[in-house]
């Protein structure tokens, strides 16, 4: 294509800094310097594909429960989860001789239940949902977890069956609405574990909070730390959705409860032994998506999609030779690319969000990057954020991306990036707002975006500004 050529100045490509120079004499310096220097533009086509997920790293702090039906593509994802529990350090039950909790003289919890507390949802609230909770037969091993990881079929479970099975809605109708609507209620599913227990040693209890108590109480340093609770204690909850259909919890928080009675200065109280699912301990979601689905979506050649929880990414095909022919020696200011986004076809109060975020990274870095905890540099990685108002995500100036992978011409994929729906968690220091994470969008998103390998009335361009000093 042949270059545009104007005269100007970008100043965002140059900086000058001087302790001592004048008005006049900046002035001539930027006259000199403008005078010395040509400014090019070109544009070029870029090629675009569905990229199929298969599996992506499953390491965020939210687990997903339920099963859905994507309304535009007719695809359904099932998500089951395991959470282990953790507890403090040192943890201690009150003296055994002042637990007033006993049957036969020995030590029992009067109730054990499980919490799986979250903000947000996908789908309707009150529709009937049923899952199944497992017990681990032993901890996962620290390591990189999977969305395909089948922790049922690499036998991780006990034999015994579920430990419980539940029926249930997001709206939990057992609590007054008068209570839902208070500030201090949090949303979340409630499982009883109170029927009697069996442990892994034939020991029986009349409930799971019964053998917790009793396993302090007979070895409390089990309890010293989260490791050592985890691997001798409670290695961790399976929960599986077993049917229902429209309903997918964001599971932010859990907790696992301990209700007991105490004496303490010749009064009774009613004690809580709260163990918490949080990011210090593993928390994995295994996502079963509807892969005939999705390979129809991955061959559409018209467009190409970005969907998650491990879904459909978007693979693009960079121009490198074309860019940088001709131009060797010159300076690569500026390369702009604009997606744009296809509206869906089909209208529906249960249509998936639109994924807010997405990262460019070269193919090659699919999986390491995010093993790594890696961050966009700007250099080889890049991150763009949807806009409403244009229907686009815009990477303003991916230059970097492409002199990185002038340099790297390793493999068959060595020009290929792709497109990935991301989380972006921030934290402000000194009111300054600073990046401090990137993990795969496991939510539930969608969206299709111009381009696709058969699509030449709407092709991608990416703009390129190069400039010289004659």
């Amino acid at each position: 294509m042949k270059p545009k050529f104007f005269a100007g100045l970008v100043l965002a490509s140059f900086v000058f800094a001087s302790c001592d120079t004048t008005t006049d004499s900046l002035g001539i310096s930027i006259t000199d310097i403008a005078d010395n220097l040509t400014i090019k533009t070109d544009t070029f086509t870029v090629m675009t594909r569905s990229l199929k997920a298969n599996s992506v790293l499953s390491r965020t702090t939210t687990a997903y429960l339920g099963k859905v039906r994507d309304p535009e593509t007719g695809a359904y994802i099932t998500g089951d989860c395991m959470i282990q529990f953790h507890n403090l350090e040192n943890y201690e039950f009150p003296k055994k001789d002042d637990i007033r909790s006993l049957k036969d003289g020995e030590v029992i919890a009067d109730s054990v239940e499980i919490r799986l507390y979250y903000d947000t949802f996908y789908g309707d609230s009150l529709v009937p949902m049923k899952m199944s909770v497992h017990e681990l037969d032993k901890p996962l091993a620290d390591g990189n977890y999977y969305t395909d990881y089948d922790i049922e079929g690499m036998g991780y479970l006990r034999k015994n069956g579920p430990i419980a099975e539940l029926p249930y809605t997001l709206t939990d109708l057992n609590i007054p609405e008068s209570l839902r609507k208070k500030s201090s209620y949090r949303k979340n599913i409630r499982i009883n574990l109170d029927k009697s227990y069996t442990d892994k040693e034939g020991n029986s209890y009349n409930n799971f909070g019964t053998y917790i108590m009793r396993t302090y109480y007979k070895n409390p340093s089990y309890f010293k730390n989260a490791y050592t609770f985890i691997q001798n204690v409670v290695p961790g909850f399976y929960f599986k959705s077993e049917s229902g259909l429209n309903s997918m919890a964001y599971i932010s928080a859990s907790q696992l409860n301990v209700y007991f009675r105490y004496n303490y200065k010749d009064s009774i109280y009613t004690g809580i032994a709260s163990f918490a699912g949080t990011e210090e301990v593993l928390q994995t979601t295994h996502f079963t998506n509807d892969n005939h689905v999705i390979d129809q979506l991955v061959a559409d050649n018209t467009c190409s999609y970005l969907k998650s929880p491990a879904g459909i990414f978007t693979e693009m095909t960079l121009p490198i030779d074309e860019i940088v022919k001709g131009h060797e020696n010159d300076s690569i200011n500026s390369a702009k690319i604009s997606l744009n986004r296809i509206n869906n076809s089909t209208n529906s109060e249960y249509s998936l969000d639109v994924p807010s975020t997405i990262l460019m990274i070269p193919k090659a870095q699919l999986h390491s990057f995010f093993e790594s905890n890696s961050l966009p540099d700007y250099k080889s990685s890049f991150l763009a954020t949807y806009t409403n108002s244009t229907n686009t995500y815009t990477f303003n100036n991916i230059s970097g991306m492409i002199s990185y992978m002038n340099k790297h011409r390793t493999g068959n994929d060595w020009n290929k990036v792709v497109l990935i729906p991301v989380n972006a968690a921030y934290t402000t220091v000194s009111s300054s707002t600073i990046l401090t994470s990137i993990t795969h969008d496991m939510s539930l998103t969608s969206t299709k975006l111009v381009g696709g390998l058969n699509n030449p009335g709407s092709p991608i361009k990416i703009g390129v500004i190069y400039s010289k000093f004659k």
